[in-house]
């Protein structure tokens, strides 16, 4: 990976399966078992067995290690394994790490997977309740005493910076939700199945942190989702479409911190995603106009209208005007966006759900369809912390 040239790696892996469990408040199950359930699932999907696996990679959140899996999974001798860090934005770089082994022939077939009790066990929108001391720890010093304790308080400084510079309200973020909703709707595996909203509802539910509602922030969920990779050449062997990894990027900007980034010169803006956002179009050789749906990180709704300023798809404090009048929504003349449900709708599975999303978009079989198929679909991972991202595309 370069930040000032293109790269090589587009084109040669693909995404050739997916697997989830059902999404829930409370599996009843260990986060071990549901990882496994959504490996079998994913392998299944593909056409593999756990002994074509020679490759798994997951977070450094996710309390399931490889070698665990693997022995719970069937999957036999391990030529690479890895972990990505930063909570949500793991979750592109878990494919970009098997794209980069398989094309490499470090391994032939690795799988990336994230299971956790979200709401059921730990809970990880209450908070630092405890956290072992750490050079990265340092930064938390300066906003924890002032009582910026949770993932929504340390959002809202920056959504009410972007909301003072453009000059809006906290319906801005709005349209955000609706659309989520409106997609989770029709979509019997997300949590919120034929439970769309409108702004109205929007504007009348609780603060959480102001300019932060209810309906701004995601949901907790129990479940597991895996992704199958292997080189571009053998995907188009196996059972379905593969979705090609066109493009794939990590990003941290200047002044980085994990969700805290303060000190920066400014707060209306995602520099870590601009990083990934420069690869992806600089190595795909795409720009906005190429892409017909995009997944986009949305455990807060103020941090999607960045990542579309980000990504170009309209200029800086442009986003309200581009979100609003449901052109986020299939059909509705804009740019559809996490046609799934979202986090906010289907299930906050820290991103790696809404890859899946990209990968059925790009198969024809989405609930939500793009008319006339998807060709190219853009994904990115978690805001506020380092993060990543993929411009997928249909094999």
């Amino acid at each position: 990976m370069s930040l000032h040239r293109p790269d090589t790696l587009g084109g040669r892996a693909a995404i050739a399966g997916i697997g989830a469990t059902e999404f829930s408040k409370d599996s009843g199950r260990s986060e071990l078992k549901l990882a496994v359930e959504a490996v079998h699932a994913a392998l299944d999907d593909a056409g593999l067995c756990p002994q074509d696996v020679d490759g798994l990679v997951t977070f450094t959140m996710d309390t399931n290690p490889e070698i665990t899996v693997a022995q719970a999974a069937g999957i036999g001798e391990l030529s690479f394994f890895s972990r990505i860090h930063y909570g949500g934005g793991a979750a592109c770089a878990t494919v970009q790490q098997a794209a980069l082994a398989v094309a490499t022939g470090i391994a032939e077939v690795v799988v990336c997977y994230r299971a956790f009790n979200e709401r059921s066990q730990h809970r990880f929108g209450a908070g630092l309740t405890s956290r072992q001391a750490s050079a990265e720890g340092v930064a938390m010093g300066w906003t924890m005493p002032y009582g910026l304790l949770t993932p929504a308080s340390w959002v809202a400084l920056h959504a009410q910076r972007y909301l003072h510079t453009y000059g809006l309200s906290p319906d801005a973020f709005a349209p955000v939700a609706v659309a989520d909703r409106f997609h989770a709707a029709t979509n019997p595996a997300a949590y919120f199945y034929q439970r769309p909203i409108t702004l109205e509802d929007h504007a009348a539910s609780r603060w959480i942190v102001e300019p932060l509602r209810l309906f701004d922030c995601c949901q907790e969920t129990d479940g597991g989702q895996a992704l199958v990779v292997t080189t571009a050449e053998r995907a188009r062997d196996l059972r379905h479409t593969p979705a090609v990894i066109t493009a794939a990027a990590q990003g941290a900007g200047r002044n980085q911190e994990a969700m805290t980034s303060f000190y920066r010169d400014g707060l209306t803006g995602l520099p870590e995603m601009g990083v990934v956002a420069r690869q992806l179009w600089r190595t795909s050789g795409l720009t906005p106009a190429d892409i017909d749906t995009a997944v986009l990180y949305d455990h807060f709704t103020p941090f999607v209208l960045m990542q579309l300023e980000e990504f170009g798809f309209c200029g800086p404090g442009e986003a309200a005007d581009f979100a609003a009048g449901g052109r986020l929504q299939l059909g509705g003349g804009g740019l559809p966006v996490n046609t799934h449900g979202g986090q906010l709708g289907e299930a906050y599975l820290h991103g790696m759900n809404g890859i899946a999303e990209a990968v059925r978009q790009l198969r024809g079989t989405a609930v939500n369809q793009i008319e006339g198929g998807a060709e190219r679909v853009l994904v990115t991972a978690g805001t506020g912390v380092p993060t990543s991202g993929l411009v997928l595309g249909r094999g």
